[in-house]
């Protein structure tokens, strides 16, 4: 990222720095992986996760791992972090979303209410080397293209065709003035017109009805789901383990949740801007409950609050999310932020084209006394992915060049876009090398996998069903 007390420099002078570095780590170089002989057991990996989670969901995080290979990477940013943290690497960092896997971008809301594509994941969020991210993305198609039947020409030409957009895209973008970077965004009926364009009209028809359920998925549909009257008041639904009110939560703990919240929410509306604390304070608190949340994140605490403002017909609801720190950070400086919700929060800000108009930050003590970490976003705000396992090759093969060119807007938007533009350059040796990483980093997850399978069948680790 750049340094503001840094003299401006010339584009030539960053497209040389650019394509200087490649002397260091020439582009090839990112083809060519194998795993250290000292690699940490993955299992061992996610039990060290686990011991900062709520005990009794890990086993539930397990299960949802081992749904599949591809829910298993899901669920193994931590495995791969260590894996990233010996690649070769240009020297040119951005902030990373951290989990940049393809099923880390959809479509939201944005404050203007138009829906838009973008990166919409950041609990790993933390600047470090731009190939980190495109790394992460290039295997999850790999994974993603395995479970789907996919032949290995077929996933390496579709891996190879986002990581050109990725590059291609760097390329355009380091044409552009810094405003009209900042400006850029990806909207939906963009997406629909580019990928609708390789789908088949079967895709075509899955694609509008997904999207009409991402345009459901909103606070209204949250207020059938999640609650239902009791004695005239709205409350949310009790759904043990998954949903949990705070009146359960007393009882079994003798602890007052409701005043907790409520400090929370106070403490939280200190990091809105006035205008959003007006927003805020135009609502009243009703009811709150814990929400499992979820593939890699389930053991961390998050709760769900809902909040009423004309009247019954119209919520709010906040989602409270624990931030743990980076999976990055063992291998990349700390983050500037002591709060890791504001770690979060900031490292969002700063990728996305268009924001949560709610996001903010606190520090509150938990039901067992513990102080943690929490960012806050509105829950279920027309956020929703494609279905990747109902893709041809075809039409995954636009997806990945949708999302290659989603992760270069968010790079550019904090990095050097010049330099690295410089040093991806015009041919395609970058997304040869990336493809060929992708198949064998889809190897290694295949047999981390496995060693969760064994671990699970062995008694090393404890897996729990959800609920019908």
């Amino acid at each position: 990222m750049s340094d503001p007390l840094q003299s401006p420099r010339s584009p030539a002078e960053r497209a040389a720095t650019g394509k200087a570095a490649r002397a260091g780590a020439p582009r090839s170089s990112h083809g060519e992986w194998a795993p250290a002989s000292d690699r940490s057991d993955p299992v061992e990996l996610l039990e060290g996760q686990a011991t900062s989670r709520v005990g009794q969901l890990v086993p539930l995080r397990y299960a949802r791992m081992l749904a599949s290979p591809f829910a298993f990477y899901r669920g193994a940013a931590a495995v791969m972090a260590a894996d990233l943290a010996g690649t070769a690497r240009s020297g040119f960092d951005v902030q990373l979303c951290g989990d940049a896997h393809l099923s880390n971008f959809g479509a939201y809301a944005s404050p203007d209410r138009e829906l838009v594509f973008d990166v919409n994941d950041f609990d790993e969020t933390l600047p470090g080397p731009w190939e980190w991210d495109a790394m992460r993305l290039a295997a999850s198609f790999a994974v993603a293209g395995r479970e789907s039947g996919f032949k290995r020409g077929e996933r390496t030409a579709i891996v190879a065709a986002g990581m050109a957009e990725y590059r291609e895209a760097m390329r355009r973008l380091a044409e552009l003035g810094n405003l009209e970077v900042w400006y850029t965004k990806m909207d939906v009926p963009t997406v629909a017109e580019r990928w609708g364009a390789a789908a088949g009209e079967k895709e075509r028809e899955a694609f509008r009805r997904n999207l009409a359920k991402t345009q459901a998925k909103d606070r209204m549909r949250a207020l059938s789901k999640l609650t239902r009257e009791v004695d005239g008041r709205l409350r949310i639904v009790s759904e043990p383990p998954l949903i949990v009110p705070i009146d359960e939560l007393a009882a079994e703990t003798g602890a007052n949740v409701e005043a907790r919240v409520l400090e929370a929410l106070a403490d939280y509306r200190a990091t809105l801007s006035e205008d959003r604390r007006a927003l805020l304070d135009s609502y009243r608190f009703v009811d709150a409950a814990l929400k499992v949340v979820g593939v890699g994140s389930v053991g961390t605490r998050a709760w769900v609050v809902l909040m009423l403002g004309r009247d019954d017909g119209d919520p709010l609801f906040l989602q409270v999310k624990e931030a743990q720190r980076s999976v990055l950070e063992p291998y990349a400086a700390p983050s500037a932020f002591e709060n890791q919700g504001e770690r979060v929060v900031q490292g969002q800000r700063l990728v996305q084209a268009a924001s949560d108009i709610m996001l903010g930050w606190v520090k509150t003590t938990g039901i067992d006394g513990q102080r943690r970490d929490f960012y806050v976003r509105q829950l279920w705000d027309m956020k929703g992915s494609v279905k990747v396992e109902r893709m041809d090759p075809p039409a995954l093969t636009a997806y990945a060049q949708i999302c290659g060119t989603t992760l270069a807007h968010a790079h550019a938007r904090s990095g050097d876009r010049i330099a690295i533009a410089a040093y991806l350059g015009k041919s395609d040796t970058f997304d040869k090398a990336m493809a060929a990483f992708a198949e064998t980093y889809a190897d290694q997850n295949e047999a981390d996998y496995a060693a969760l399978q064994s671990a699970a069948e062995d008694g090393r680790v404890e897996v729990m069903q959800p609920p019908d």
